[in-house]
């Protein structure tokens, strides 16, 4: 099967959104674990070090995969690849 530029637009779309959410997951998970004792504030009441561990990057994973699977869907029917609901 040849691909049409269509496709390769399609792919590059896609590679381009899970790169800047794997970045995003990547910051969340060890870059801002590793700082979280040096970046001592209070937020929502806690310190942030343990938000980030117990709850805040639980929530940014959450995030993160809301919004790809909401953007997927939108490209998917953008360029006439969806699925489609059964009827």
């Amino acid at each position: 099967m040849q691909l049409t530029d269509k496709h390769h637009e399609y792919w590059s779309k896609n590679l381009k959104i899970t790169s800047i959410l794997l970045s995003i997951w990547f910051v969340a998970t060890f870059v801002v674990g590793y700082f979280a004792r040096e970046l001592s504030f209070n937020f929502f009441g806690w310190p942030f070090s343990f938000y980030m561990a117990a709850q805040g990057s639980l929530v940014i994973y959450v995030v993160i995969i809301w919004y790809y699977a909401r953007y997927m869907n939108a490209l998917d029917v953008e360029y006439d690849v969806h699925e489609g609901e059964d009827d």
